[in-house]
């Protein structure tokens, strides 16, 4: 299986270089459980798109600080992408922006959560199970953090999951949409060196709240699974 990565992450600052790209990231993510499978990194935020993606079996988009609704060039180029892979029956993975960036371009909405910033592990309830999710436990508990999230579905997606204050932290759309709002590819120990690089943001009472829910594991082997399964089924169909 030959995937694309596409980059968005914007953040370049002095932590970030201490730490994996998520280019890196998602492929150490997709190697726990298909070691073999080569990925492929394009760093859209910086405008570098693959010149043909139907050379690959499928596609994830990553997850960024910026907003999908920021109007940036790139941005808009990537939902233009997103439209023509969708059109093409590309199958397509999202994570955080991702996840936002293909609700969008397929015709969805996006809006601030309500009651501000989300961060720390996730609990996310499960609501239905395509058959390469079939293994997913009720409550799958990932890594997150977000300020935005999809507020409307496009046409044809059934929601996949729910977590606190976020009524769609996943979607579908027939066998080759797969979102999810949260950060699979984060590990224990990114998670909690960016809760403490974003403790001044969060606040007191949620920087707290965060760090007290890393106590629990993520469920990432079993959400990776998932993944894999999502593009192996695609490229059956």
């Amino acid at each position: 299986m030959h995937l694309a990565i596409l980059m968005t992450n914007t953040d370049e600052s002095a932590f970030s270089q201490r730490h994996p790209k998520d280019g890196q990231k998602f492929t150490d993510l997709i190697h726990l459980v298909r070691p073999d499978w080569t990925l492929e990194v394009f760093a859209v935020k910086d405008g570098v798109f693959p010149d043909n993606l139907m050379r690959f079996d499928g596609a994830i988009i990553t997850g960024s600080p910026a907003s999908v609704r920021s109007g940036a060039e790139w941005t808009e180029r990537l939902l233009e992408l997103i439209r023509a892979m969708h059109a093409a029956g590309l199958p397509l993975f999202g994570a955080c922006f991702g996840h936002q960036a293909i609700a969008l371009a397929l015709g969805g909405e996006i809006g601030n959560n309500p009651g501000g910033w989300f961060h720390g592990l996730i609990r996310n309830e499960t609501l239905a199970r395509p058959d390469w999710a079939r293994d997913l436990p009720d409550t799958v508990n990932l890594y997150g953090s977000h300020v935005e999230q999809v507020t409307a579905l496009p046409e044809g997606a059934i929601p996949l999951s729910w977590s606190e204050g976020c009524p769609v932290s996943g979607f579908a759309i027939d066998a080759t949409v797969y979102t999810t709002q949260h950060h699979p590819e984060m590990t224990p120990g990114f998670i909690a060196a960016l809760t403490e690089e974003m403790a001044g943001a969060l606040g007191p009472e949620l920087a707290a709240k965060a760090r007290a829910s890393l106590a629990e594991p993520a469920d990432r082997t079993v959400f990776a699974e998932t993944v894999a399964r999502f593009f192996e089924q695609a490229a059956r169909d």
